[in-house]
């Protein structure tokens, strides 16, 4: 261990793992490690004795739940955009050749007490009961805009310079009404609170086209895939990306300590009275949490069930999101659904999970409103979790601390970080010009 590494890696979350990837794939010498004996950190996947030892306190889970060795339970469980950000690392590291990818059957939306499919295109505006007659054909003419817009031909704009022209602005040349922007703002837009309404329309814009071009790739019931057993399989991809490219990875090193010079600067990491030394050290806020300041908690509760979320058209994998303003808080709540259909679960068992950013100490009550829809449950889990973000400046020390995971069951937000995170450690921004349809035969 006593050699120096261009990176020091500590934590083998998602965040890690898919840095580590990339920054062994530019030829970088990086070792990775992790104080736990099993990948995943923060972001690892269950069986059901884990599940059960960790919520429960003892190792033995009841029988009718079904083999231990058939769950793959995800501790932060996000669904993956069709032709989103995360696609394209794994086409541009081609880790997709070491998962298994299949499309999630339903997205929806919680409203006025009742779930409904989120409407993605002109054609399904029209059909959606979301809206009266009227505003179906006032958000069928702002869906053909969007599905036309195209930042590089100004006769799509229709006057409007969306980098200035606000969301609220544009909504308003359509004549929506705040019912129907809610519903695009947080179902298809995927924005967490209100803030973007007064923020350039143009980022609301592409997170649109994304959600209806990543809907139109599988033509399925939503825009999501999810690997089969689970995101657990994505660290342990990209550290054997890492591996082919160099890296070196060690579990169950205890203690993990960042070592720093005179002038704050890292020098390495010491664990079992050996030091490594580095140039930098990347890692979740746990490594170093005299680096980081907590910005709030997510709460959140698993649930086990039987049956698919009622009135989700029977899906076997759904997200549905609960709008705040639906449920009067300040921050949106999510549905995660998956099942024995994407091999987390034995046949017949529904995985669940209901999270939202805590307002609260109450998780059980905070959380009831998307528990409540969830039919009748086996068993049900809660727990809150802080998150935290770095505090640090990183040009000062040379330490880059990844953010908490949030609340979102998606995974937008998670890969923004990391991308972020890459152009603060690299000094360049990350190539995402990927043919996409390279990657469709392992995900059908």
């Amino acid at each position: 261990m006593d050699e120096e590494y261009d990176v020091i890696v500590l934590g083998t979350g998602l965040k890690e793992c898919i840095l580590s990837g990339l920054l062994s794939v530019d030829g970088l010498k990086v070792l990775h490690m992790d104080r736990n004996d099993y990948y995943g950190g923060e972001s690892t996947s269950l069986n059901l004795v884990q599940l059960w030892k960790r919520f429960r306190g003892s190792d033995k889970p009841p029988t009718h739940l079904g083999s231990s060795r058939d769950y793959n339970v995800d501790m932060i469980p996000k669904f993956i955009m069709a032709n989103g950000a995360l696609v394209r690392v794994l086409i541009h590291t081609n880790v997709t050749k070491y998962l298994n990818f299949k499309a999630v059957d339903g997205s929806y939306v919680y409203n006025k007490g009742k779930i409904h499919k989120v409407p993605a295109t002109d054609m399904e505006a029209l059909k959606s009961p979301l809206m009266g007659i009227f505003e179906k054909r006032r958000a069928r003419k702002f869906f053909i805009y969007v599905q036309e817009y195209n930042e590089n031909v100004p006769k799509t704009h229709e006057g409007m310079d969306l980098t200035r022209v606000t969301t609220r602005e544009l909504i308003a040349k359509y004549g929506l009404d705040a019912n129907t922007m809610e519903f695009i703002g947080h179902a298809l837009a995927l924005h967490r609170d209100d803030r973007y309404l007064d923020e350039p329309a143009l980022d609301t814009v592409k997170r649109m086209k994304l959600y209806a071009e990543s809907l139109a790739r599988f033509a399925g019931g939503s825009p999501y895939i999810y690997p089969l057993y689970g995101l657990g399989e994505l660290p342990q991809a990209f550290a054997r990306l890492s591996a082919v490219y160099g890296g070196t990875y060690m579990l169950n090193k205890p203690e993990c300590k960042v070592e720093f010079n005179d002038e704050g600067m890292v020098i390495g990491v010491t664990s079992e009275g050996e030091t490594a030394k580095c140039k930098k050290v990347v890692c979740d806020p746990s490594y170093l949490p005299s680096k980081v300041r907590k910005v709030g908690k997510v709460a959140r509760a698993i649930a086990i069930m039987s049956h698919p979320i009622p009135n989700t058209n029977d899906s076997h994998s759904v997200q549905v999101i609960l709008p705040q303003k639906q449920l009067g808080r300040k921050s949106d709540m999510y549905l995660f659904c998956c099942s024995y259909s994407h091999n987390v679960a034995p046949k017949g068992k529904f995985i669940a999970f209901v999270s939202t950013e805590a307002e609260t100490d109450q998780p059980e009550i905070e959380l009831k409103p998307g528990i409540d829809l969830l039919g009748p449950v086996e068993e049900i889990y809660f727990e809150t979790y802080d998150r935290y973000e770095p505090a640090n400046e990183p040009p000062l020390d040379n330490c880059f601390v990844s953010t908490s995971y949030d609340s979102t069951t998606h995974f937008e937000s998670t890969v923004d970080d990391v991308l972020n995170m890459y152009t603060m450690i690299t000094g360049k921004v990350l190539d995402l010009n990927v043919d996409l349809s390279s990657a469709s035969a392992a995900e059908e």
